[in-house]
């Protein structure tokens, strides 16, 4: 799975982009491509969208991933596009949550489903959307025109367990980066990069929050290589520092600007 979204598009945590001057320097977003291509050279395929975002996903199943049951998926539906690693447990309950018994669904169908719920209807919180998701996975969602046709919007999310691997970066020109892959990760966006927080989200215009404690902040801590040199940041729940309510969102609020107050 690979990521990139340019800077009109999404705005990585400024944590997360470390000091240049290392010998590490990051790459630009058709060089990272490149080298996920070279990763996969016999079954890697992938999208490029005028706005500023690419999509990759790598048709075979890694075998520590198929060993323990986990699945690639790369689906689009009217314009909204997820790649989905992993598994989720209670898909055919999620299913009738949503209203697609008799439909052929799959995982990555399901949270375009329940994206699309929470940006036109937004009946419940984005966090208590996410922690509905029971199982080992990692997603992102690209939705290439927005609400009404108010822009392109990124979201993803990684369960709690931390099971399905991802990873998260900067490029050169400032794009963000998420990947699974570690090695195409580090090597594309240098010092900027770690791992992405497990159970937390992140959206576009609402930034990064955890939807396993959604009413505590995140906290960043500088992460240091073999080295010793600063490299991205890890994000962690800050147990003592809550925010004073959850707003409730209404079918004519933005979801995703009800995250500001617990957000990075």
């Amino acid at each position: 799975m690979l990521a990139i979204f340019q800077k009109q598009v999404a705005h990585a945590p400024q944590e997360l982009n470390s000091p240049r001057g290392s010998t590490a320097k990051p790459k630009n977003p058709d060089e990272i491509l490149r080298d996920f291509h070279a990763a996969h050279p016999s079954d890697a395929f992938s999208t490029s969208f005028g706005g500023g975002a690419a999509l990759a996903c790598v048709a075979a199943q890694p075998r520590n991933l198929a060993a323990a049951g986990y699945q690639r998926m790369f689906c689009g539906l009217d314009d909204i596009y997820c790649v989905f690693m992993g598994t989720l447990d209670n898909l055919s309950a999620l299913m009738r949550q949503y209203g697609l018994t008799g439909r052929s669904t799959n995982e990555a169908l399901l949270v375009i489903e329940a994206y699309r719920t929470l940006r036109d209807r937004g009946p419940y919180p984005a966090d208590q959307v996410v922690k509905d998701l029971s199982g080992s996975f990692a997603f992102v969602v690209f939705d290439n025109r927005g609400r009404s046709g108010s822009g392109a919007a990124v979201f993803a999310a990684q369960s709690t367990d931390g099971g399905v691997p991802l990873h998260w970066g900067v490029a050169a020109d400032g794009s963000v980066v998420i990947c699974d892959d570690r090695g195409v990760a580090k090597a594309g966006c240098g010092r900027s990069y770690a791992p992405f927080p497990p159970g937390c989200m992140f959206h576009s215009e609402g930034g990064l929050k955890s939807f396993e404690h959604p009413m505590n902040r995140l906290k960043a801590f500088p992460r240091v290589d073999s080295e010793g040199v600063m490299c991205g940041a890890n994000f962690k729940v800050d147990a003592f520092t809550k925010i004073n309510s959850m707003p409730r969102v209404g079918s004519a609020t933005n979801w995703a600007a009800t995250w500001d107050d617990a957000a990075i």
